[in-house]
C-alpha cells in the first residue's frame, strides 16, 4: 500500500493489509548497469542486444552521457580546489570525458545501430520453450541447448598448412 501511496495513488484497504513500510523503488546505478550486461548475456536476438545498448548510448539520458556529466562535474570540482595538481587532474578528467568516452560512445552507437538493423537470431542461443514442472525451478530464459548442426560446405575446404619445424635452442 505504501508503494502505491508513494506515487500518489489513493488506496483504501483493511487494517491487516495496510502498511506504512515500502520497499525502495530504485536500484543502485551499478546494479542497473549490471542488469544490462545480464540482458546481453541472455539475449537471443540482435534486437534484444540493441535495446540494451540503447540504454547505454542514448543521447538524451544514456548511461554514457551521464558518465560524461559526472566526469565534467568532477573536473569542475577539482578546478576550484586550489592545490597544485588540481588543474592537471581537472584537465585529465575533462579529456577523458571529451575524448576517451566519446570513442566508446561512438563505437557502441555504431554497434547498436548495426544490431538493430540485422533482425537476427543468435545461432547459439534460443529462448526456452519447454515448460517447467511444478517441482522444478526455472534456471534461465535462455536454453543451454546445443547450437544447430553446421551447414555442409558446398566446396572442399583447403587443407591446413603443415606447421614449420621449430628450431631448438640450447
Amino acid at each position: 500500500m505504501a508503494r502505491l501511496r508513494a506515487v500518489r495513488y489513493h488506496v483504501e484497504a483493511d487494517d491487516a493489509f495496510d502498511t506504512k513500510t515500502r520497499e525502495a523503488h530504485y536500484q543502485p546505478l551499478g546494479s542497473l548497469v549490471a542488469d544490462l550486461a545480464e540482458r546481453i548475456r541472455e539475449a537471443t536476438t540482435s534486437g534484444e542486444v540493441a535495446a540494451a545498448l540503447t540504454e547505454l548510448t542514448a543521447s538524451h539520458d544514456g548511461v554514457l552521457i551521464s558518465l560524461g556529466d559526472v566526469l565534467t562535474a568532477t573536473a569542475a570540482f577539482y578546478q576550484g580546489l586550489g592545490q597544485a595538481p588540481d588543474p592537471h587532474t581537472a584537465k585529465r578528467l575533462q579529456y577523458l570525458g571529451d575524448h576517451r568516452l566519446g570513442v566508446i560512445q561512438s563505437d557502441l552507437t555504431h554497434m547498436r545501430n548495426d544490431l538493430a538493423d540485422r533482425h537476427q537470431n543468435h545461432p547459439q542461443r534460443r529462448a526456452c520453450t519447454a515448460d517447467v514442472g511444478p517441482d522444478e525451478r526455472e534456471a534461465s530464459a535462455v536454453c543451454a541447448c546445443p547450437a544447430p548442426p553446421p551447414r555442409l560446405a558446398t566446396s572442399p575446404a583447403a587443407a591446413p598448412a603443415a606447421a614449420a619445424p621449430a628450431n631448438r635452442r640450447r
